[in-house]
């Protein structure tokens, strides 16, 4: 069995305590199962290729965070020109990915499949901001993230939750 180099397992540690970043990131920005699977691996592909550059001025998460965020956005947009090209099966690909899947049986799985359907419909920016405050960081966090500064970050902040809580009145209206 060959032993793992420091770049290894130092990305494998990263993996174990951070894969919870990539898996939300993907839920947020892709549409559908296997959309979200090939940007979950993308976005681990990026972290691994981006990792010897890591020089330990912020926190791993932070970091991750960062390569993950782009590697989204430029994600989402390669996406929508595809879709543009194929609007008709982006459009089944949509209506899919709203239905329910087998495992999502339960009222709180439905909930929060809804909750990703309307942060996906926000913009990238406002998506992220709220992703980020949704895993608990701080603004300072936050800002070093996005590059944003922290009294940017509380503005920001604010008008995305208006426009999520806008986005959710519908949702929770029809489950009421």
């Amino acid at each position: 069995m060959k032993a793992m180099s420091g770049n290894e397992s130092r990305f494998a540690a990263w993996m174990v305590a951070h894969g919870g970043i990539l898996a939300k990131i993907a839920r947020s920005h892709a549409r559908g199962e296997r959309e979200r699977a090939d940007l979950e691996r993308e976005l681990a592909y990026q972290v691994w290729l981006s990792e010897p550059r890591f020089a330990g001025q912020s926190a791993a998460s932070t970091w991750i965070y960062r390569v993950c965020l782009n590697t989204a956005f430029t994600w989402r947009r390669n996406t929508g020109r595809r879709e543009q090209r194929t609007d008709h099966e982006a459009d089944l690909g949509t209506l899919a990915s709203g239905l329910p899947g087998p495992a999502a049986t339960t009222e709180r799985n439905d909930l929060l499949d809804r909750i990703y359907t309307a942060l996906q419909a926000l913009p990238d920016s406002d998506r992220s901001l709220l992703l980020l405050q949704l895993d608990g960081l701080a603004y300072r966090e936050i800002a070093e993230i996005t590059g944003l500064t922290e009294n940017h970050v509380g503005v920001a902040l604010n008008r995305a939750r208006q426009r999520l809580k806008a986005q959710m009145k519908g949702i929770l209206d029809e489950m009421a």
